[in-house]
């Protein structure tokens, strides 16, 4: 059966610019190419999911600005639930060196104004959100949603947030939240992930060797391909095998929602590692 997958979350422009190297504080470095592309961690899981297999429902929310569209584009074939709030569309400005390394920041306008009660939740065997749109929102998918409730908790949360039946985090993420129940799953990088499940090491991968390109949405295409593969029922360290396939995929592709891998390029990888 296919998995339904309910994703609320935040949607971008990304704005990216492509530099030799990163630059130093009060640097100015010139000889950039840009580009523009979809993005925000919700639509970018959002997509992924739906490439890699799931039926997807996007919840979100953009600003009446031509942001709008080009932020929306990869996601018209999904079933899309998205209101219009009186703030510019959310952007991402980011900045790529040769190796891949990013560093990103976020003016989230539109994304800040998705608050309960301004959407409904639909039927889903999942629930995937993310920490660009306000705590209450996610706490409110974590009270009213009837499956199994999944938070990608980056960017680095301050303060409380929901303690979900499957949690994504790297390192940083996983300092600021302490001690969590349930399962969770921590991102390594190059060095690939582990999971947890109360606490206790349950499973251990590393990625399929690639030469990495762009980071940029690499973890979100992790955090979809765990949570496809867990509604698939494969057991821990093959979930989280696909997962870190799907990342270095991802990380291997220029752009945040082109370099998004599907369920057959991740068979693939892995067949070849």
């Amino acid at each position: 059966m296919t998995p339904r997958i309910a994703v609320v979350g935040s949607v971008n422009l990304d704005l990216v610019a492509r530099v030799e190297r990163l630059p130093r504080p009060g640097e100015t470095l010139s000889g950039a190419s840009f580009a523009r592309f979809p993005g925000g961690k919700g639509a970018n899981q959002a997509v992924a999911a739906a490439r890699l297999g799931a039926d997807v429902t996007f919840v979100g929310c953009v600003g009446d600005d031509p942001f709008a569209a080009e932020a929306l584009q990869n996601l018209r074939e999904l079933d899309l639930r998205v209101t219009v709030a009186d703030a510019p569309t959310g952007v991402a400005v980011i900045l790529v060196d040769a190796s891949g390394e990013n560093v990103i920041v976020v003016a989230p306008g539109a994304n800040h104004e998705l608050r309960p009660g301004t959407f409904d939740l639909p039927e889903a065997d999942a629930y995937l959100c993310q920490l660009e749109i306000p705590v209450d929102t996610v706490r409110h998918v974590e009270r009213t949603g009837n499956g199994l409730f999944c938070l990608n908790a980056a960017p680095a949360p301050e303060g409380d947030v929901p303690i979900a039946d499957v949690t994504i985090v790297n390192e940083l993420e996983l300092e600021r939240l302490g001690h969590r129940q349930n399962l969770v799953a921590v991102t390594l990088g190059a060095e690939g992930a582990f999971l947890l499940r109360d606490g206790g090491e349950i499973a251990r991968a590393r990625p399929p060797r690639v030469e990495a390109v762009d980071g940029t949405a690499a973890g979100d295409a992790f955090c979809a391909c765990l949570v496809v593969s867990l509604l698939e029922q494969r057991e821990p360290e093959e979930c989280l095998r696909r997962a870190c396939a799907a990342g270095a995929l991802a990380a291997s592709r220029h752009g945040a929602q082109p370099s998004l891998p599907t369920a057959d390029e991740v068979e693939a990888i892995l067949l070849d590692a």
